[in-house]
This record gives C-alpha cells, structure tokens and sequence, in this order.
C-alpha cells in the first residue's frame, strides 16, 4: 500500500513535467519557426510479487520530450531578408565558432554588412563572384555590399531588332533613325543614332551619328557621323541577307570627356543566318533594342529570393547575386538540442549534417520574402492540457486515499 505514495507521486511529476511542455508550446506560438515538443510516458518495471502471480507497477518514468519537425504554415513578410524552408532541412548559422541550425529565417543585415539571425549568429552560404556562387566549397559567413557603388559598363554591343517599311518611297521620304542609348568607361550615357533611308528596291542605307558636343573635336548643336556608311540589303521575302561592310559593323568614337574610346560591335545576322531585322509592308520602326553597358550605380536594396539567393539592387534597376544561403540535411532531426534562440545543435545521437544548396539532396526550398510559422496547434495543446490536469487530480487522489489508509491503520494500533 505504502508504494503507492511512490507511484502516485511520480504521476505526479510525470504530468506536471508534461503540462510545463505544453506551456512553453502555447508560449511559442508566434515564435518564428518553433516547432512544438511532445511528452511520451513509459512505465516503470513492475515488481513481482506471490511467485510471479501478482505484478505491481513502479509508477511512470520521466516522460521524454521530442520536438515534431513537422512543416509550419509559410506567410509573406516584410523583411527584405526573410526566407523560410519548405520541406525538410535547416539553415545553417554559426555562433562564435560553434555551428548550430535554425528554421526561423528571420534574417537582417548589420552595418558590416553580414547577414545575421536577431540574436546575432552568422548566417552560412557561399559568396558570389561576378554574380556567380560555387556551392561546391566550403560554407561561410555571408556579407552583403552594404552601401557599394556598381562600376560602369561600357557598351560593347548592341542589337537591333526592327521592321523597314517595304511601302516607303525611295529617298528622303523613306528616312527614319533608331536611338541608342550607349555608356563610355566613366558611365555617361551617349545617344548613338542609326539612321536609315531607302536608296533602291530592297536596299537601305544607315549612318551612325552623335551630338558633337559628346565627341572630341565635335561641333556643339551638329551630330557628329561614327563609323562607315552601311547597306542593308533585303530578299523579296523581307528578310535580311547581307550588310556592307560585313559583320561585325563597329561604331567607335573618342568621347570628349576623357572616357576611353567607345567601341560598339552591331552584328545584324546572327550566327544561324536570321536576323531581327524585317522588311515588310508595315510601318518603319524599332520592336527591341539591348546593349550591355550601364552607368554607375548605387546599391540600393539587398533581398531574398525564393532559392535562398541573395540579390543586390542598383539604382539604375539592374540586380545580381551576391550570396546563396546554405541548407543543412539532417536524417534525424529528432536527436538535436534544443539551444535557444530558435537554434539546434547536433548531439551524439545526430546523424551528419550533410550541407549543401537548398533543393538538392533531400533539402527542402527556399521562399523569399516569407517566414514560417510556428506548428503549435492551439486546439491540440488545450485538449492536452486538460487530459493532463484531469490526471493530475487522479494522481492526487490516490495520495489523499493512500494517507486516509495510513490513517485508519495508525487509528487501529491506538
């Protein structure tokens, strides 16, 4: 009888320790990426008694606390840094030498420029170089070009794709030109214009000019021609079959502000034989035209893209990658501390983390611009709590019964 106090009190403490798990699930639910742990009962060995007969039980052992990995509901946020993981997976994040692994993603950038979890861990991936990220090295901290200035581009081509009025009248009554907008070495910005006029059936001339006030020893308010009078020549099917001179046609000028000389290749036909260039019964006009050169310009935003890359934004529009986020696998995630902070760290029972980018390996997606949620399940942990506090009271029962026993057993000796 007396045992029972023991047994009784280990109900006790067992669901006492279950319903302080359950409080701290209810107390990190808005906690970015928690991921809720269960109380698992096991019984204790039982003792026999009357050869084997009669078996009494020890009562409950400790439960075993086991966080459930399973997927959070995902949310767009407004944190340009943010990312969340669909799937499996962790990211990785080093704290002063020791690396742990996290879920939430609620990432930021300092006046360094690292890129860091709220509590101040280094977030892992790769660095870019020229826009390009190698996922085959090693892993470190990631750094974004806080406050950076983007060089400028010189253009070095252009393309040009537009139609030619079969309709129009041989000479001037035909002229039509097509603006460029093209950049020297020091980033400003020349028009280089390609205009064009009819001579003959099928045949077109262009002469490339500037303003002369951008080109040295040019005449303010008179465009200035660059490069060699061209010919383009059309079939009867209004397509375009050859130039003179042959590509590719360069359009080359020495600009007035010091800049290194301009030196524009123009290759109308592309290497399989077509050309974007159409002479057909529609209006003369330009349908598209690309170069690759760029003034210079400011770093302006640094976000997450779903992937888990990290692209800068330039004032002028243009992006590139500046960093990829590194993503751990880890076969039994069961097995991690739980460190604070939202973060894991492996133990002797983890598996290898095997790390790698994100979408490979087993490993889950990155989504930009998104957190994930907590898992805890409000309906859930409340029902549980009250199972929990019903056997709570039942195991304060037996208490109270077994010290009413113990009392009548006093009462028959006095």
């Amino acid at each position: 009888m007396f045992a029972a106090f023991n047994t009784a009190l280990s109900g006790l403490d067992a669901n006492g320790v279950a319903v302080d798990v359950i409080g701290n699930n209810l107390a990190n639910m808005n906690t970015t990426g928690y991921k809720e742990s269960v109380a698992y009962f096991q019984n204790l060995v039982s003792e026999s008694m009357n050869g084997g007969q009669t078996q009494v039980g020890f009562g409950v052992a400790p439960p075993l606390t086991i966080t459930q990995f399973t997927q959070g509901a995902i949310s767009a946020s407004s944190g340009l840094q943010d990312a969340a993981i669909q799937g499996s997976g962790f990211f990785v994040v080093d704290d002063n030498g020791m690396t742990q692994y996290t879920r939430a993603g609620s990432f930021q950038v300092d006046l360094s420029g690292n890129l860091l979890t709220p509590s101040g861990q280094q977030v892992q991936g790769w660095m870019a170089t020229n826009g390009v990220v190698d996922t085959g090295g090693p892993v470190g901290n990631i750094t974004v070009p806080v406050g950076s200035m983007q060089p400028p581009v010189a253009t070095q081509n252009l393309t040009l794709g537009a139609n030619f009025d079969a309709s129009a009248v041989t000479g001037t009554a035909s002229d039509w030109s097509a603006p460029i907008t093209v950049y020297d070495s020091l980033g400003t910005a020349h028009v280089l214009t390609l205009n064009f006029e009819q001579t003959a059936a099928n045949t077109w001339s262009c002469q490339a000019t500037v303003p002369g006030v951008d080109v040295q020893g040019g005449t303010a308010g008179t465009p200035s021609t660059v490069g060699n009078p061209i010919t383009l020549q059309f079939s009867g099917s209004g397509l375009l079959t050859g130039t003179t001179p042959a590509e590719p046609i360069n359009f080359g000028f020495q600009p007035a502000n010091g800049a290194a000389a301009i030196s524009v290749n123009w290759n109308p036909i592309a290497a399989d034989g077509t050309s974007s260039l159409t002479q057909f019964d529609q209006s003369s006009a330009t349908s598209a035209i690309t170069q690759d050169g760029s003034a210079a310009s400011q770093l302006t935003t640094v976000t997450m893209a779903s992937g888990g890359q990290l692209l800068a934004t330039y004032s002028d529009g243009q992006q590139t990658v500046v960093g990829q986020l590194a993503m751990a696998n880890i076969q039994n995630p069961q097995t991690l501390l739980n460190v604070g902070n939202n973060n894991f760290q492996v133990t002797a029972d983890t598996g290898a983390p095997a790390v790698g980018a994100p979408g490979t390996g087993g490993r889950g997606t990155v989504v930009g611009g998104a957190l994930e949620a907590s898992n805890v399940d409000m309906a859930t942990e409340l029902t549980d709590l009250i199972v929990l506090q019903s056997a709570y009271q039942a195991n304060a029962k037996v208490v109270t019964t077994v010290d009413s026993m113990a009392q009548a057993t006093t009462n028959l000796i006095t």
